[in-house]
């Protein structure tokens, strides 16, 4: 096949090593899809070289002959980089990229040619798909004689380097943030450049031998007087940039495309008007949303700055970490409403964008075509890349009822007041009755099913916890909405959370990576994941937590943030946890859980002594804290000291406050009946251990996220161990062993825990200390070598 430029043998050279393209076939499939993505952009009929037969005559034991001399010449050399490709011994850089590189520095065009737009270019166009070892890319730049620039496919996150596939299972995970099918098209237009230059030179052949190859003769004595002056000039013109330069050029600073959508302000002359502008408020924020080029912080985050009497945008802007800042102000009157919109830099307050909508209503679409707008001008604006598939989520008309949308406005601003107003079960209520008004008037409105479950999740979570029907409502309610629409973010995570507590984590991850796909900057899934991974894979829990602690800057910040120091606390990092108990304590000035924290951390490192101290000091800060479990944390720490009678004092107190607020302590009944046995109170012992037992084993029947920890194993093994129940004990110890039990804490537990005294010097029993003490120490090292390479130590 011939080149589009005569004398050429080929447009396209692919040059790489064999087994890049044994194991999935890469090497085939990106030539496949680079093809296809030259045709749609090149009126020419491209020519592409690449040697997939094995008997074509390149592998690496044969000989260059002179038809692979013939096959290089080409316009554009394009060289897969792998970690294997930068071998001075191997075939593909001997005989291809080098010999390339030679062929085009002496052809009529050279290696380095001007492209139309005045920049240079290099016609070796090297596609890299890992990360490579410093003494390979040392390798390439000195052949090159300069930087290595490259188009990188490169799919990276926590211990993984490969190449970027087509189709990613979990593309969100990608730290490198880039999508195959963008990577390709840049490609593809790299390759429309070079040859828009090439052709253009071989039009115009006598421009490019005047400029670059007239030979003209010289004088030695000119050549040598020339030399000098030269030298001498460039010397000074070094000499001056070193000390001019930097005074004139400053390296453009990329900022992160962060937005905070603020609440918009109500114009209209009736306040009730007001749900309906914030509807626009919402769904302009969920727009931006879905464009992954975005970090969007959510509307819980903003809420707090509602009213007239708010910080300055620079100080918003610090507070919730964003760079641009949204504001809006509407009115609505009849069926016709008005709005204005404006980008604001955060940094200076400079106004980057802004437009006025005027709009009559007589369908849905009139409202979501002007929100949909809205964000495309902004992403416009910002020079964020929107995918076809995030255009289509955002255009997306959800209901052609005007009546059925009002009443989902109305249904989803009561549910946000029972968020933002501490768990108003009154606006719960509010939201349900209007969610049930929208499906009166359209069955098929995806959104007010999710609606739908998002109420009865809060309002039945407690109630069903135990029931075989576990929020079975909640269930088949997203399922109805998915079947609606398959791309509804909020339902996937749902599902998420509803499987994760059925005790089914491999399914519960795969629906809250579906909920990122369709929303990016979906934190409730991220937090979700960072639970699900909290007991398994600390480096997976942190990095989830953080996610999620950069989209959600509202009230929940400061638990994210003690969720995330909880974690490396697990992990055995405890100046970490300290830094973000304290953050979470500025934020939300409840010193009392810092102390807590401390507390935790000493306990499980084996100094009760001094989580007491701690305990005693949260306490004393704030005493009402029904949530922090404080008389329990003390009573542990005097049983493992052997102050059983203080422990009771505190058992009591704890028991007292659990009747107060009509709860139940399933997770430390174990504890609570052995110091009732301690202290002679053996019939209410007999009665929490019977509970222990009885809670344990039913959601190990029912499979809840509990028994899927090592918890629930580890509190059956204490009571039979107590007991006498000696093979029981075993039974569960041996399962509960064989949970990954990365945490600091089990080591610790399994050493003084009093339940134990009777099997404390079985060897089995000692093995299993080691055994889970060799685990915690394996997850540290790994979650201190992330850390490392993330620059996070």
């Amino acid at each position: 096949m011939s080149s589009i430029i005569e004398s050429y043998n080929y447009d396209i050279f692919i040059s790489y090593r064999q087994n890049d393209n044994k194991y999935d076939g890469w090497v085939t499939e990106f030539v496949d899809n680079l093809n296809k993505e030259l045709e749609a952009n090149i009126k020419d009929k491209i020519s592409v070289y690449f040697d997939i037969d094995p008997q074509d005559g390149l592998l690496e034991t044969h000989l260059v002959d002179r038809s692979l001399e013939d096959k290089l010449k080409c316009l554009i050399f394009i060289p897969i980089i792998s970690r294997t490709y930068s071998d001075s011994k191997s075939f593909a850089w001997q005989h291809e990229f080098c010999a390339f590189n030679k062929l085009a520095k002496e052809d009529k065009f050279g290696r380095d040619i001007r492209l139309t737009g005045g920049n240079v270019a290099s016609r070796i166009l090297p596609i890299k798909i890992h990360d490579l070892d410093p003494e390979d890319k040392t390798l390439l730049e000195n052949e090159l004689g300069g930087v290595l620039r490259c188009v990188e496919f490169i799919y990276k996150s926590a211990g993984v380097n490969r190449p970027l596939r087509a189709i990613e299972d979990h593309p969100q995970d990608n730290l490198n943030k880039t999508y195959y099918r963008d990577q390709i098209n840049k490609v593809a237009n790299a390759v429309k450049e070079i040859i828009t230059a090439l052709k253009k030179q071989s039009q115009y052949p006598e421009e490019v031998l005047k400029r670059d190859f007239e030979v003209k003769t010289t004088s030695k004595k000119n050549l040598r007087t020339k030399i000098i002056v030269g030298s001498i000039i460039a010397l000074v013109l070094i000499i001056l940039g070193f000390f001019f330069i930097p005074k004139f050029i400053k390296p453009t600073k990329q900022l992160e495309k962060s937005i905070a959508v603020l609440p918009f302000i109500n114009d209209s002359p009736d306040q009730e008007n007001t749900y309906f502008i914030n509807g626009i408020m919402e769904e302009i924020l969920n727009n931006l949303q879905k464009i992954r080029d975005f970090r969007v912080i959510s509307r819980t985050s903003v809420e707090q700055y509602r009213g007239e009497t708010k910080p300055t945008l620079p100080k918003i802007a610090k507070e919730l970490d964003v760079n641009y800042i949204v504001e809006g102000s509407g009115q609505k009157y009849g069926n016709k409403f008005v709005l204005r919109i404006q980008l604001i830099a955060a940094d200076n307050e400079k106004h980057l964008w802004g437009e006025s909508y005027e709009q009559e209503i007589h369908e849905t679409s009139d409202i979501i075509k002007i929100q949909s707008q809205i964000a495309q001008a902004i992403a416009s604006e910002l020079k964020a890349i929107i995918t076809p598939e995030e255009k289509k989520l955002i255009e997306k008309t959800s209901t052609t009822s005007l009546t059925a949308y009002d009443f989902y406005q109305r249904g989803r601003e009561e549910y946000v007041k029972y968020w933002i107003n501490n768990n108003n079960r009154e606006a719960l209520g509010k939201a349900e009755d209007f969610y049930h008004r929208t499906l009166e008037y359209d069955h098929t409105f995806a959104q007010a099913y999710t609606g739908l479950a998002q109420v009865y999740w809060n309002k039945h979570y407690l109630e069903d916890f135990f029931s075989k029907k576990f929020q079975d409502s909640v269930i088949v309610l997203c399922d109805i909405a998915l079947s609606l629409d398959h791309q509804l973010s909020e339902a996937y995570t749902l599902k998420g959370l509803y499987y994760n507590e059925i005790g089914y984590s491999d399914k519960a991850l795969e629906e809250l990576d579906k909920a990122i796909q369709y929303n990016p900057n979906d934190w409730m899934a991220y937090h979700g994941k960072g639970m699900l991974y909290s007991t398994v894979d600390l480096v997976k829990a942190i990095d989830n937590f953080q996610k999620a602690a950069t989209l959600n800057r509202g009230k929940q910040l400061p638990e994210l943030l003690r969720y995330l120091g909880y974690v490396y606390m697990l992990a055995g990092f405890p100046e970490k946890a300290y830094y973000y108990w304290k953050e979470a304590s500025n934020l939300d000035s409840d010193s009392s859980k810092y102390y807590f924290g401390l507390s935790n951390n000493e306990f499980y490192r084996g100094n009760f002594e001094k989580a007491i101290e701690y305990t005693e000091k949260g306490y004393s800060i704030d005493s009402t804290d029904s949530y922090s479990f404080t008389f329990i944390l003390l009573a542990l720490n005097h049983i493992f000291l052997g102050n059983y009678e203080i422990s009771l004092k505190y058992i009591n107190k704890h028991l007292e406050l659990l009747e107060s607020l009509k709860q139940t302590d399933i997770g430390n009944e174990w504890i609570i009946g052995y110091i009732f046995w301690k202290n002679g109170y053996k019939e209410k012992a007999e009665y929490f251990f019977d509970k222990t037992i009885k809670n344990s084993n039913s959601m190990i029947d029912l499979g809840r996220a509990y028994a899927q920890a090592p918890e629930v194993y580890y509190d059956l093994a204490g009571v039979y161990a107590f007991k006498g129940e000696t093979d029981k004990a075993f039974k569960n110890l041996r399962i509960f062993s064989q949970k990954p039990c990365v945490e600091i804490k089990w080591g610790t537990l399994l050493k003084y825990d009093p339940s134990f005294n009777s099997i404390r010097s079985e060897p089995e029993f000692q093995q299993i200390i080691r055994d889970v003490e060799a685990k915690y120490q394996a997850e540290h090292e790994r979650v201190r070598k992330w850390l490392e390479e993330n620059n996070m130590l």
